[in-house]
């Protein structure tokens, strides 16, 4: 479609042969989200809202086009119908039968004659706009239903989250948008054979952060995901750059995250755990200074692929984007030094010496080949730098407790809570002055990576 072609308001296309709110599936990324469409000789326009001074996108109906219902396996969008054309079938649902019932009989009407509806304007039945008509979420079915047995991640993130002060309060605005963020994770019985979900959860050593992650098959997730960013007023920008960077990368599993801290914090977003070309995870950030000097760095070090890329859906800018890479290096402690140097390179003050000498004593115990940089970048700069070292031996934990003065009681019953197995891996990072929001801690700190595990199909 020519961008000409949509420079054509809702108000030029009056009188319409139909008009109304449906629900359109996207092509890449296949959310379901509310459109109003305009229904104009042979063509569909759908638009944002129905004041909109240009359309979304348009579908042509030719010759060969058709429209039929369909059946939602689901069954969550029973009056659903599908519009063909030889390039694309478009899914569209409506609120009510008779809508529906109408909306195809107008199209097939278009596409068969000479392009004007036989029920032009008849709109009783059609689909009530939201509020303002500014477009609205999908109201979709709790994902939780699924009762978690004891042992499983599911029912392991429950009994971690029970164990933190400040997600103990029944008023708690933090612990409403956990319990907002769960619900939205798809059933173990959505899984389809050979696929499975994982959970993450992650906590400063003085228990006053944590964030949480899931991710699984794209399929599943991506709508359940779209709605719960709705609900907690993700703008529509950023679930439309949600959609475009997913159709650039096409991943096979994508996921979503929470940050919280005791002192009110509340953010989430979206990632993709996948290995890429740092070039293609670079689309997903910001354009300006901070990502021309990684991708400076990254190409004087042979930094090549990340293996994670995700961002940040908050109301209030400045947008953030988090990049993992996985750092070249023989060995443990080339590629510390290496590590060292991005501190440098991307104005961070250096990792406290006393904490190096921790790695440094225990190079031998710890993995050979792993270390990881955490970048997070916005347009108003770098906002955090993590190194992410996998595998810590039980001592390396200790003393990292004992140096970063920790809950060493509350981590105890933490990690006792989530199964007892130790931090997949521990991260030194640097928030920047400024992206704290009196809500985050400012300055370095210590943080434990826990793998809670899987849910495979069943």
């Amino acid at each position: 479609m020519t961008e000409p072609e949509l420079r054509v308001s809702v108000a030029q296309l009056a009188p319409p042969d139909r008009d109304g709110w449906l629900t359109k599936q996207g092509g890449s990324i296949r959310t379901w989200r509310k459109r109003w469409f305009v229904l104009k000789g042979k063509k569909l326009y759908y638009f944002k809202t129905k004041t909109d001074v240009e359309a979304t996108g348009i579908i042509e109906l030719e010759e060969n086009s058709f429209v039929k219902t369909e059946t939602d396996k689901d069954k969550k969008k029973k009056f659903m119908f599908s519009v063909g054309t030889p390039k694309r079938t478009f899914f569209i649902f409506s609120e009510t039968e008779p809508d529906m019932k109408q909306w195809i009989d107008s199209i097939k009407h278009n596409i068969e004659g000479d392009g004007t509806s036989p029920n032009k304007n008849n709109n009783n039945n059609q689909s009530k706009p939201y509020g303002n008509g500014v477009e609205q979420p999908v109201q979709k079915a709790n994902g939780s239903s699924d009762k978690p047995n004891a042992n499983s991640p599911r029912a392991k993130i429950n009994q971690g989250k029970s164990v933190i002060p400040f997600l103990k309060e029944d008023d708690s605005k933090v612990l409403e948008f956990w319990q907002i963020w769960s619900e939205s994770i798809p059933p173990q019985s959505d899984l389809q054979s050979g696929t499975s979900i994982e959970f993450h959860v992650a906590t400063s050593i003085d228990m006053q952060k944590l964030t949480w992650r899931t991710a699984g098959p794209q399929n599943i997730f991506i709508q359940k995901m779209v709605d719960f960013f709705w609900n907690v007023g993700a703008p529509e920008s950023e679930i439309d750059r949600l959609n475009d960077v997913g159709a650039i990368i096409n991943p096979v599993k994508i996921g979503s995250w929470i940050d919280m801290s005791d002192k009110g914090g509340m953010d989430g977003g979206w990632y993709f755990p996948v290995d890429i070309p740092l070039k293609l995870a670079i689309e997903a950030s910001d354009a300006g200074e901070p990502t021309r000097k990684l991708s400076q760095w990254a190409e004087a070090n042979e930094v090549i692929n990340c293996y994670s890329v995700g961002r940040d859906m908050g109301a209030a800018p400045p947008r953030q984007t988090e990049i993992r890479l996985k750092l070249p290096g023989p060995d443990f402690i080339s590629q510390l030094n290496l590590a060292i140097d991005a501190f440098k390179n991307f104005d961070f003050p250096p990792i406290p010496p006393n904490a190096l000498d921790i790695l440094r004593q225990n190079s031998t115990t710890l993995e050979a080949g792993g270390l990881c940089l955490s970048v997070i970048t916005s347009s108003e700069g770098f906002v955090r730098l993590g190194l992410l070292v996998p595998k810590p031996s039980r001592e390396v934990v200790n003393q990292l407790i004992d140096f970063g003065q920790g809950n060493k009681a509350g981590l105890s019953k933490f990690e006792t809570s989530l199964g007892g197995s130790g931090p997949a891996f521990i991260e030194f990072q640097y928030l920047q002055k400024g992206f704290g929001y009196t809500v985050y801690r400012e300055g370095f700190d210590i943080v434990f990576h826990y793998f809670v595990g899987e849910d495979h199909s069943e």
